[in-house]
């Protein structure tokens, strides 16, 4: 092997060309570089506290997509992608033991234990054989250097109080430039195979036509989706009214499983927001990316300032709750059989697609600690094995929050189910998708079947505990929005029940025409007293029909 000077580059959460610090520092500083991406065993294992596999069928296929994407990519730089399989620290060794004249070992910093430990490794590895650690901070859109606290300790548990410290008080760094030509690999070096789904013991992923999520891993895509997102659609300046949704690929920006493999960078979300708002239009829709970004940062700097206490049963505030390990009642909600339709529809879609809403999962971890009483554990880990944009920081401080014992100054904070599914699927058509089962329930009566008449459900197909199961628990508070619902369309297949609803309906639409007219005849009193007579005759025609329906 060549004795010229060789950067390894361990690539993690980092796969991408731009905004690379690793690639530019060991491009500056070397005469050959190895980008290398390492797939460690350990994340083919099972979770810490409930045995869940570690990494997901759609997880593993997004990164798959990532390696070959930055392969190509480098390999159009005079480079390429260094495979290999095993723990990094192994790996690294015996590249250094292997090529001879390694210089240094360049990888970004990481916030938890698991990936902390490796860098530790790293470190013994390369003392032990007199190479150098160079690393960097490069997951956050404020770099942690930048934060306006004198130390991590002083960072606010409060976000609002973060957000408002580092907007006022913080900068973002302009993006690292991406070299036109990289330095090649050191003769000889083989890139190896990636390998596949089988190579892994995984079970390959299928593909559902329903996800609102349907794209594949890599930079490439990546960039394309901020193209598309920004510059073809405009999308983003209606980002804060539409991202609530919770069908199709447009309703919010979809970045996430991109940020948190790394193969897009939030500095550069940042400055393309910051361009489109000089170029097209600034509002509070492009300002509400940028203030999810902070959301992202908040929970990494809070993994950083409590460490491994974020995983702790009690949380951040070392609260206890009696939490329970129902299996049962966990595996209704982690299959969708919790007989409350929007929380199945949810799990159900994460279960086919690796995808789930931001409104979804608020709903569904709300729905396992506050209504179920589930260790938020159990939900934390079943996330991380099924997300595709699984961050395990995002991750776990989401579900410390939700669970009442992370950085939610409303410790109190419960979702109702029955409001939540009326507000955001008005009309049923989210829950009729992913529930099949539930498609012959019309309008908004289809969020709470347990509260239909035997004839409605009869009609529908639906028969509860059947092939659609009773709900493992009713809370007092959902009543009040069951009679909020939009009005079914159900009309009794009974002939004489038929003829009655008919007549109803016409006569409501009567009353519904003839208090309009009431309306436009108060209207006109100011200026014609003389009508009062007929407002009257109005007013007194309606109670008389109301009185027949």
């Amino acid at each position: 092997m060549s004795n010229a000077r060789t950067v390894i580059c361990l690539l993690r959460n980092d796969l991408r060309l731009h905004d690379n610090e690793v690639l530019h520092w060991a491009h500056k500083n070397a005469e050959h570089i190895v980008p290398l991406y390492c797939f460690d065993p350990l994340h083919y294992l099972g979770t810490h506290c409930f045995n869940f596999p570690k990494t997901g069928p759609f997880r593993l296929r997004f990164l798959l997509d990532s390696v070959k994407d930055l392969r190509t990519s480098l390999e159009k730089k005079g480079s390429s992608l260094v495979v290999r399989r095993g723990e990094p620290h192994k790996v690294i060794g015996d590249l250094i033991r292997q090529l001879g004249s390694v210089s240094a070992v360049a990888f970004h910093e990481e916030a938890t234990q698991e990936e902390l430990k490796v860098e530790r490794q790293i470190k013994d590895v390369c003392s032990q054989n007199k190479v150098r650690v160079q690393s960097f901070w490069g997951s956050t859109l404020y770099h942690r250097d930048d934060l306006p606290f004198n130390h991590i300790s002083r960072l606010p548990d409060v976000y609002t109080q973060f957000r408002k410290a580092v907007e006022s008080q913080g900068r973002v760094r302009p993006v690292t430039p991406t070299p036109e030509q990289l330095r090649p690999l050191p003769t000889g070096l083989e890139e190896g195979p990636i390998p596949t789904f089988q190579d892994l013991e995984q079970t390959e992923a299928l593909t559902d036509g329903r996800s609102a999520f349907p794209c594949c891993g890599g930079e490439t895509e990546a960039l394309a989706r901020i193209q598309h997102y920004f510059w073809d659609t405009d999308a983003v300046a209606s980002y804060k009214e539409t991202r609530n949704g919770l069908i199709g690929v447009d309703y919010s920006t979809k970045f996430a499983p991109w940020l948190a493999m790394g193969c897009l960078s939030p500095r550069h979300i940042y400055h393309q927001i910051k361009k489109y708002e000089a170029q097209r239009t600034a509002n509070q829709s492009t300002y509400w990316v940028i203030f999810e970004l902070l959301w992202r940062d908040y929970f990494r700097f809070v993994a950083v300032k409590y460490g491994n206490q974020i995983f702790h049963l009690n949380g951040l505030q070392d609260k206890k709750v009696p939490w329970k390990k129902d299996m049962k009642l966990f595996n209704a909600w982690k299959e969708g059989r919790t007989g409350v339709p929007f929380v199945d529809a949810n799990m159900r879609e994460l279960a086919l697609t690796g995808f789930m809403s931001n409104r979804g999962r608020q709903n569904v971890a709300s729905f396992l600690t506050k209504d179920m009483g589930l260790d938020w554990r159990m939900g934390a880990e079943w996330f991380e094995y099924l997300l595709v944009d699984y961050d395990v920081c995002s991750n776990y401080g989401n579900w410390l929050y939700s669970a009442g014992i992370g950085n939610d100054p409303r410790e109190d904070r419960k979702f109702n189910m029955v409001k939540q599914a009326l507000d955001y699927d008005n009309n049923g058509d989210y829950v009729r998708l992913w529930v099949p089962e539930l498609q012959g329930i019309k309008g908004g009566d289809v969020h709470t079947p347990w509260t239909l008449s035997s004839a409605a459900l009869s009609h529908a197909g639906v028969c509860l505990n059947e092939n659609y199961p009773s709900p493992v628990t009713v809370a007092p508070e959902w009543s009040r929005y069951v009679n909020k619902r939009p009005v079914s369309t159900f009309i009794s297949t009974d002939k004489n029940n038929a003829i009655h609803d008919c007549i109803n309906a016409f006569f409501f639409f009567f009353v519904c025409y003839l208090e309009y007219t009431l309306f436009c005849a108060v209207k006109t009193l100011i200026l014609v007293p003389t009508r009062w007579h007929h407002a009257i005759y109005i007013y007194r025609h309606i109670n008389a029909i109301k009185k027949l329906i």
